[in-house]
């Protein structure tokens, strides 16, 4: 039977959790869908635990409902502007010239990365590779087998605060859940809209949440850049309400029903009635009005984003693939003509639409559940060795996802041979050489795991 993953969207207008499993043609079954209110998280970061862990209660039930699943672990998603990026390089000697590449040599690097200088109160999420070069040869996707004496690697190294991480465990495991992994939002919404000529090419992905809007920049598949803007849909919700002077649920369905994102675009002013508390008159708005009240602060954020694009040195000929908008905020009416003029880049919208074969389609294709769906995508194809790994060490403040499991994995794996060849080397040698060549190596392997424990804890 195929494995089921639970993705779980923690996020600052709704909680989703989204159950899927492979099928036999490559394919996902949605097996079920549930969501409840955020009211504890405001961009990105906890900050009602009881809320939050009542929400994340609710969600997980409705899910559990639908795909008649017990859910226990989950693929927990984080964003929030506490998010930093920067890229790192290291390097390692090997010490025969004559001997392959293997994934411990490989592994070896990226634990180094675990050491780099971080600031204070922040913890490494991911350590992403980029590229490796073995002995000057540049530009090498996987050096595994490859013969060199020299291993180098540019990484993508994505780091988050302390507490803000602390917080989303420990409300997953109050509401009874533990974390298998923990991925950036975007990186999980890459899975489910771009595609892979996207990613080659060089396209940006841009995920407008309620809370915050997150930035994801690919070329050669592989991540380049990354950023959080703390602005999302909630605060052109607050921008109706204060614009209008009407309730914020009121804004809420303005926004949703009657919103446009370019005011020029408004061919016919409407006027639209909202209803007035008590026995107040109506209020009549023109849909002119509420455009221009959008249009200006998608502005500010799509202004945000081109900034983005360009701290990271990309411009429109380096963007083939365009920017991808995807949220739940990519839907409203006319964002693509708006993202096209500020930017001067090619836009679409990012739909969910080559990996669902059945199963509640017609929902999650809706790019509100883009990194619901991208969670579980992840989960299923991109994290084969999970259950290899110590998932306790995961909950209890461990916060890597999949390239540090792959680091523990693969160091224990060796470090097993290693004490296998010694055992059998010792039957075969007298006692005062016993502690000799293998016996150096087991006790580097030992100070490695343990160090890269460490690091994890």
């Amino acid at each position: 039977m195929s494995k089921i993953v639970c993705g779980l969207d923690i996020g600052s207008t709704k909680i989703c959790a989204i159950v899927g499993r492979l099928n036999d043609l490559g394919g996902i079954d949605v097996l079920g869908i549930g969501h409840a209110p955020s009211d504890g998280v405001k961009r990105g970061i906890v900050e009602n635990i009881d809320k939050t862990i009542e929400a994340i209660k609710q969600a997980v039930r409705a899910a559990e409902q639908h795909s008649n699943v017990e859910i226990k672990l989950v693929h927990v998603g984080i964003a929030g502007e506490h998010i930093r990026s920067k890229q790192h390089k290291g390097i390692i000697t090997l010490n025969n010239p004559d001997a392959e590449i293997t994934a411990f040599d490989v592994a070896r690097l990226h634990e180094d990365m675990h050491k780099i200088s971080i600031p204070a109160g922040n913890k490494i999420i991911h350590v992403i590779p980029i590229e490796y070069c073995v002995d000057n040869q540049y530009s090498i996707r996987e050096p595994i087998g490859m013969s060199g004496v020299r291993l180098e690697g540019n990484f993508h190294i994505i780091t988050g605060q302390t507490t803000a991480i602390k917080n989303i465990f420990r409300c997953v495991k109050k509401a009874g859940l533990e974390v298998e992994d923990l991925i950036l939002e975007p990186i999980a919404s890459s899975h489910a809209v771009l595609t892979e000529d996207e990613k080659e090419a060089g396209v940006c992905l841009v995920d407008i949440g309620g809370g915050t809007t997150d930035i994801a920049i690919f070329e050669d598949h592989a991540i380049r850049h990354t950023a959080i803007i703390p602005f999302g849909g909630n605060i052109i919700t607050e921008d109706i309400k204060a614009g209008l002077s009407i309730m914020k649920r009121q804004a809420e369905k303005l926004k949703i029903d009657s919103g446009c994102a370019l005011e020029s675009a408004i061919t016919r002013d409407e006027i639209i009635i909202v209803p007035a508390l008590g026995d107040k008159e109506p209020t009549e708005i023109r849909k002119s009005i509420l455009a221009r009240i959008i249009q200006a602060r998608l502005s500010e954020i799509f202004y945000a984003v081109h900034r983005e694009i360009e701290i990271a040195g990309y411009k429109r000929t380096k963007l083939p693939g365009g920017i991808v908008v995807t949220g739940g905020g990519s839907q409203m009416a006319h964002l693509r003509q708006l993202v096209e003029y500020i930017t001067g880049i090619d836009c679409r919208t990012g739909y969910v639409q080559e990996h669902i074969s059945r199963g509640f389609t017609s929902e999650v294709r809706n790019p509100m559940y883009s990194t619901g769906m991208g969670l579980v995508i992840y989960g299923l194809k991109h994290n084969p060795i999970i259950s290899e790994t110590n998932i306790e060490s995961l909950n209890q403040d461990s916060i890597s996802g999949g390239q540090d499991n792959l680091l523990l994995s693969t160091l224990s794996r060796q470090k097993q041979k290693v004490t296998a060849a010694e055992e059998v080397a010792e039957q075969n040698q007298p006692e005062n050489k016993k502690a000799g060549f293998f016996g150096k190596i087991r006790g580097f392997l030992e100070d490695t795991v343990s160090g890269a424990n460490q690091l994890l804890d």
